[in-house]
């Protein structure tokens, strides 16, 4: 029924924050130096843009999901919009459909974003590993 507000209540908490970590990390650019910015430009994502990823898979699931919440007349475009909200024992019914089966779809979505977060941490990692060994063997 509005299962999925909980993924958008987070997309709209991450979204905040990827800002916040955005800014935080042009300034700390601006203040390194630009050659040695240049050298470690191809081997490290920056945080705001896996924190970005994150973002886009919970506003398109988000976004998916209120589709098909409209397409089933559960959301309308009139008040009070969600239809379970108008009756007491369908709106219980809501709150513990979003407590449950939300948060459920929420934590999944984060819990496959650290997955993805961890392997390109392994591979940026070996990248450096193999830009040391490179660098090493020309000098």
């Amino acid at each position: 029924m509005a299962c999925f507000l909980v993924p958008t209540a987070e997309a709209i908490v991450t979204t905040i924050a990827s800002k916040v970590v955005e800014k935080k990390e042009d300034s700390h650019e601006v203040a390194k130096d630009h050659s040695e910015k240049a050298e470690t430009a191809h081997a490290h994502v920056p945080f705001s843009r896996k924190l970005g990823w994150l973002n886009k898979m919970l506003w398109g699931g988000s976004a998916l999901l209120a589709f098909e919440h409209v397409w089933h007349g559960e959301v309308v475009p009139y008040f009070p919009f969600l239809t379970a909200a108008s009756d007491p024992a369908d709106a219980a019914e809501m709150l513990h459909e979003m407590s449950t089966v939300g948060v459920t779809m929420a934590l999944l979505v984060t819990t496959v974003w650290f997955g993805i977060v961890a392997v390109t941490g392994m591979i940026e990692k070996r990248f450096a590993n193999e830009s040391s060994a490179e660098e090493d063997t020309e000098v």
